[in-house]
């Protein structure tokens, strides 16, 4: 029995809107007679309206939500319950969420939350008025007389407030460097806070020539309160969102490591490896088993309050430097016949530059590969997997654009989210990108795709011929700490297990970096932020058989200004320092 689509139509939402069929008292005992009729309407009906999905957009939209409602109910019956978990289960401090460490981890997580601790105002809520004024503040080299190369040029730094009065507390967030512009030079400094409101900054002297001191505060100490709160009490402050989809019904909800308490259920997609917590706010007609793709959703505004405010301002106390009362440059000569060496207890750096080369002073020869030859000989036989952020694909890019006979596999993958390979196979050659797992702030990743790094080093067989590159920073900035610690933990644990398998496999690890800054990407991306967690990232391999890329260095130490993504110069120094890592310059033998 066949019935014009527009009568099946009428049929079918006649029944849905009005709640039911109607009941003729008269029909009642003919009812068992008609059933069978009764039933092929409706499956006719059901039909049609498969074959007519175009038409089904100008249904009235409450007939669709019922139909949907009870398509949902009748899968949710049949489903486990395991992807669902009550927001009453849900830890708003994200920190707290995942796997249990051991007692050993936790006594390692006290340790280093102490060692980054930070210092600030003794007494909160000062005015702008009283807060450090770079402008006004100065810095003083100390003992300018001679210096000579393998020594250590000091300097001392005098906090003033904006009334011209010192300061009398530390916290404030200073960078240094130290240059020669014509000679394509710099060397980081370190800084010492004394808490007093007076820092010393200790520079290596490494080449000969007319050096200059660079300061920077970057933050006031009492803007760094701030962001020690917003770290704390705002871990959303970036949320993400990801789609759902069913057929032609799709759903967009929020999605974090940890989300605010509401009257709404949660899916639950903490990775079963790691343990690494993931949710998203439950779609109200699609189930969890149907999310498409993660993407970032945006930032969130209003922040903070106009009193905080005044301590991110552009030009005023954000990335501001400061000048010397007096000199701001020496002379160094060369280092005297028979000086002894640079002492090894004071400050030494993982390297600098020279005629805008970097040259590591870690035991590495560094190379150049300025020949695109150089590089495929030196990666013949190789396969190298990069892991991480966008600032670890930027060197996949490098490569895959200056190395020729590198080709690159069309995987259909999205601009600037991969995963990506490329491959030489007259050289034995495989190169390959994939970002890490969430947290990740790129435009849209499929669900599909989101792998974390430890599971991936778990799948890698590893020896001579293979290379991984690790670089996991900037998405974790705006999360408590504790946070990042967990996520090292897991990667530092596949790593040793990969190292077990076969230790003669390389492992690079990329630090953080310096960025530029504004008074809104202060509060998302801080280099407070960045130099937090590269403190916890150096303390947590320590020991372990993995070779450190200081890409803090590298972007500090050069006159490029900070780019979250650092320019070309930088990212080919990087590689030729990978390079150099998996073809050391070998040791001439010596002639007996």
């Amino acid at each position: 029995m066949v019935f014009p689509n527009g009568l099946a139509l009428r049929a079918v939402m006649q029944c849905c809107c009005a709640g039911g069929w109607h009941r003729d008292p008269a029909m009642e005992g003919h009812m068992p007679r008609f059933a069978p009729i009764f039933i092929l309407l409706a499956l006719s009906g059901f039909v049609l309206l498969i074959c007519n999905i175009t038409s089904l957009e100008k249904w009235n939209c409450q007939t669709m939500s019922t139909f949907y409602q009870i398509q949902n109910s009748i899968h949710s019956a049949f489903k486990t319950p395991e992807t669902l978990l009550s927001v009453a289960l849900n830890h708003t401090y994200c920190a707290r969420l995942g796997q249990e460490p051991t007692p050993q981890e936790a006594r390692e997580e006290m340790y280093l939350l102490n060692s980054i601790s930070w210092p600030g105002p003794q007494v909160p809520g000062l005015p702008l008025r009283l807060s450090s004024d770079p402008a006004q503040s100065y810095f003083v080299i100390r003992d300018s007389a001679e210096q000579r190369v393998g020594g250590h040029l000091v300097v001392d730094v005098h906090m003033l407030n904006f009334m011209g009065q010192p300061k009398k507390h530390g916290g404030d967030f200073l960078v240094a460097r130290l240059h020669s512009p014509e000679l394509g030079a710099g060397v980081v400094g370190q800084v010492h806070d004394h808490r007093d409101g007076n820092y010393t900054v200790l520079f290596p002297l490494l080449w000969a020539g007319v050096v200059q001191v660079e300061l920077t505060m970057v933050h006031p100490s009492e803007a760094v309160v701030v962001l020690k709160r917003l770290r704390e009490e705002h871990p959303d402050r970036v949320y993400f969102k990801s789609l759902f989809r069913s057929g032609f019904l799709s759903e967009t909800t929020v999605c974090n490591l940890c989300l605010p308490q509401k009257e709404q259920p949660l899916c639950n997609y903490t990775d079963p490896q790691t343990g690494e917590p993931w949710y998203c706010y439950k779609p109200k007609m699609l189930g969890c088993d149907t999310r498409i793709n993660h993407s970032k959703g945006g930032y969130k505004k209003n922040l903070l309050t106009k009193y905080e405010t005044q301590f991110f301002q552009s030009g005023v106390n954000i990335k501001v430097p400061i000048h010397s009362s007096g000199m701001d440059n020496v002379t160094v000569l060369p280092a005297r016949k028979g000086q002894p060496k640079m002492k090894s207890n004071k400050f030494t750096p993982a390297g600098y530059y020279y005629q805008d080369s970097w040259r590591p002073l870690g035991g590495i020869v560094m190379r150049q590969f300025n020949d695109s030859s150089a590089i495929t000989q030196c990666l013949k036989g190789k396969i190298i997997y990069m892991f991480g952020d966008s600032t670890v694909r930027q060197w996949f890019e490098y490569l895959n654009a200056f190395v020729p006979e590198l080709k690159e596999f069309n995987l259909h993958s999205p601009k600037n989210v991969g995963p990506y390979m490329a491959v030489d196979t007259g050289h034995s050659i495989l190169l390959s990108y994939r970002c890490h797992g969430p947290p990740i702030r790129f435009t849209s990743v499929s669900s599909s795709e989101m792998h974390y790094v430890a599971n991936e080093l778990d799948r890698i067989r590893g020896g001579s011929d293979t290379v991984v590159l690790v670089g996991v920073w900037s998405h974790f900035s705006t999360f408590p700490v504790e946070v990042y610690i967990r996520r090292l933990r897991h990667i530092r644990r596949a790593v040793v297990r990969l190292l077990n398998r076969e230790p003669a496999t390389l492992v690079v690890i990329r630090t953080a970096n310096l960025q530029k800054l504004d008074p809104e990407s202060s509060l998302f991306n801080s280099d407070w932020f960045s130099q937090q967690q590269d403190a916890v990232l150096r303390a947590m391999f320590r020991g372990i058989n993995v070779r450190m890329l200081d890409a803090w260095e590298m972007t500090l130490a050069h006159h490029h200004p900070h780019l979250l993504h650092p320019p070309p110069t930088i990212i080919k120094n990087m590689v030729d320092l990978i390079l150099s890592h998996i073809c050391p310059v070998r040791k001439k033998k010596k002639r007996s």
